[in-house]
């Protein structure tokens, strides 16, 4: 019992502590209201009586205020998942959500958007483990469009010398090929909107130091590239993370309405695994094999069909030459042991006697 008093006699100190402490803040407070004099007490003041004055005026000039919702969905793999998070870390303007169920239909994300106060959702959808979808829409009006992401390098895994303040806002840099087709027009603005940050955003720092590279490639594919403006002489290091982006469709309401676009270019993921599993080209590089087998087999016969003059045998035919006395002797005692052998088998098999 004794540990307990002690206990509480020590709660209470503290208690007493904390009432004369505010007590003393309090007195101090109206101090430096009436003291108008004193320099430290009126900055004071006008700190406190700044703050709701610069948060209206950068109110004000918040114009912009597009928010996106960032998300994947239910069993999307690691570098889906730390993509997502490069992007929400690259994006001050970004809000997060817990993974969405892929039983459900896209268009509850319109609602978890409007719960968010979002105008913008980026939504990172996973299939079987391997193929990695991005869904990029406006909620308001739409339209939305379906990108099959390529080449996914995340920031850890490149670990580039390139480095930038967090929250700063991005240049985007656009390739003059978007102005070329209707379709890469409205991706444009479309990714304009998504991951430009707005101007005088709450959580952005008035700092421009990285770039949003967006260039077009084979069959209007887009690449994104991230890179830090070093110095003053405009030098560039890539940060990170890296993708590339193959269209799918584009359609005209959030998540639903007419297909606006159409990629003929597209194939899908798994009809090329399919293809692959056929083995088509193992089945013509077999057949390669069987006639390449072919022609060296109709050579080789070509060659044992010819007859051939053995110019060897004249010369070093030794049956004919009996003249050397030599070799006679030589012949005459291999000749003569082999018969002192076939007699010495002879008597050892003897029949019986009767």
């Amino acid at each position: 019992m004794g540990k307990f008093s002690k206990i509480k006699q020590v709660q209470e100190k503290e208690e007493t502590n904390q009432e004369k402490m505010e007590w003393e803040a309090a007195g101090n407070r109206d101090e430096s209201d009436s003291d108008s004099s004193d320099d430290s007490d009126n900055e004071s003041v006008g700190d406190v009586e700044k703050n709701p004055e610069e948060q209206k005026r950068r109110a004000e000039l918040w114009t912009n205020r597009e928010r996106v919702l960032v998300l994947c969905s239910r069993g999307a793999d690691v570098r889906t998942r730390f993509l997502m998070k490069d992007i929400k870390d690259i994006l001050p303007h970004a809000k997060g959500d817990s993974k969405l169920d892929q039983q459900k239909s896209l268009n509850v994300l319109n609602e978890i958007a409007e719960m968010k106060n979002c105008s913008k959702i980026m939504y990172f959808e996973s299939r079987k483990r391997k193929d990695t979808y991005l869904w990029m829409s406006n909620v308001n009006s739409g339209p939305s469009m379906k990108f099959l992401v390529h080449n996914v390098h995340t920031m850890k895994e490149l670990k580039m010398s390139g480095n930038c303040l967090k929250a700063s806002r991005p240049i985007l840099s656009f390739d003059d090929a978007f102005d070329q087709k209707p379709q890469l027009k409205l991706i444009k603005t479309m990714l304009i909107q998504t991951l430009g940050t707005p101007n005088h955003h709450p959580r952005s720092q008035p700092f421009v130091d990285h770039v949003f590279n967006f260039s077009v490639g084979e069959n209007d594919r887009i690449w994104f590239r991230n890179f830090q403006i070093v110095d003053e002489s405009l030098q560039l290091q890539e940060i990170g993370p890296r993708m590339v982006l193959e269209l799918v469709r584009l359609f005209s309401g959030s998540f639903e309405g007419s297909v606006l676009y159409d990629n003929p270019n597209y194939v899908s993921p798994n009809v090329v695994r399919r293809e692959q599993r056929k083995g088509q080209g193992a089945y013509i590089e077999k057949q390669l094999h069987n006639k390449a087998l072919l022609v060296k087999q109709a050579q080789i016969t070509e060659v044992l069909s010819e007859k051939m003059i053995d110019p060897v045998g004249k010369e070093f035919d030794i049956q004919n030459n009996t003249s050397n006395e030599a070799v006679e002797e030589i012949t005459s005692k291999i000749e003569k042991k082999k018969l002192k052998k076939k007699k010495a088998q002879g008597a050892k098999y003897v029949g019986a006697q009767a």
